[in-house]
């Protein structure tokens, strides 16, 4: 078992957003993004990745194949391999997501037991 704590990867800079990795195992790696006012995620895809989002603070617009969507704290968000996504922080406060990329080895591990 592995235990972190996620508040100890939310660190922000003036320069340009963060990206604090929490774990790496195998073909999954979660990891916090974090965004001051005014800060973006630039375009781009994860072929043959599955992408989680989760915002554990502020509050920001992701873009979506050229589809703007505010989201705020403890939205959760699905991004698939074939969309291409942004982000940024269009909100007053400081915002931080916890982004899970993942790979699925077998369906088998999908379902619900």
């Amino acid at each position: 078992m592995d235990k972190n704590s996620v508040k100890a990867f939310m660190e922000y800079s003036d320069e340009r957003f963060t990206k604090r990795v929490i774990f790496k195992k195998g073909e999954t790696t979660a990891f916090v993004l974090n965004f001051l006012t005014g800060q973006q995620l630039p375009t781009h895809k994860h072929p043959g990745t599955e992408v989680y989002l989760y915002v554990l603070t502020g509050s920001g617009t992701i873009i979506i194949d050229g589809t703007e969507t505010e989201v705020t704290e403890s939205d959760l968000i699905h991004v698939s391999e074939l969309e291409e996504m942004a982000f940024k922080n269009s909100g007053s406060e400081p915002i931080s997501l916890y982004v899970v990329l993942s790979k699925i080895p077998s369906d088998q591990y999908a379902k619900n037991i």
